[in-house]
């Protein structure tokens, strides 16, 4: 008999909020916290809150800058300390989308800045999607979407300590 698993672990949940304002009809922030768990509502190991100013160059090109507080604790409980990760970052972004029908295809491109307690990282992020828009328009939007990426995450560096940059200079 032949046997396997894709999951082995109990479905998690991935919990956000998001606010956005308008102030011109190329200029809008963002606010957004995120709290992440590895069971259904319980053992609760992530949690982030971000808030970034966006420009829109053309209907279909986004820039946007942005910062953010990203922590991540031990496996096992609600915020079980120790903390595994206490993160700082600062990203600029590039999305750009298209309308395929009634589908919207998303890219994505993003470079992180990312200090920690033990140093600091590069990341670059790449992330392609599609979404499907549904609902009522209201002011020209359609409230609802569902919506299906994947996510390329390349480093340029490896950890550059605080040690190792202080001894370097």
């Amino acid at each position: 008999m032949v046997s396997a698993d894709a999951q082995t672990s109990p479905i998690g949940s991935w919990n956000m909020i998001n606010v956005r304002a308008e102030f011109s009809l190329n200029w809008s922030a963002f606010l957004e916290g995120q709290i992440r768990s590895l069971r259904y509502y319980d053992h609760f190991n992530y949690h982030e809150v971000k808030a970034g100013l966006v420009y829109r160059v053309n209907p279909q090109l986004r820039v946007t800058l942005a910062a953010g507080k990203y922590d991540t604790y031990r496996e096992g409980g609600d915020f079980l300390l120790p903390k595994n990760n206490d993160e700082f970052r600062i990203w600029p972004q590039v999305l750009l989308t298209q309308s395929l029908g009634k589908f919207i295809l998303e890219q994505r491109g993003r470079y992180e800045m990312r200090f920690a307690k033990n140093g600091y990282r590069n990341r670059f992020r790449y992330r392609l999607g599609l979404q499907y828009p549904f609902g009522k328009k209201t002011r020209g939007f359609q409230p609802f979407q569902i919506g299906i990426s994947d996510e390329l995450f390349l480093r340029t560096k490896s950890l550059i300590s605080k040690e190792t940059a202080c001894s370097s200079l």
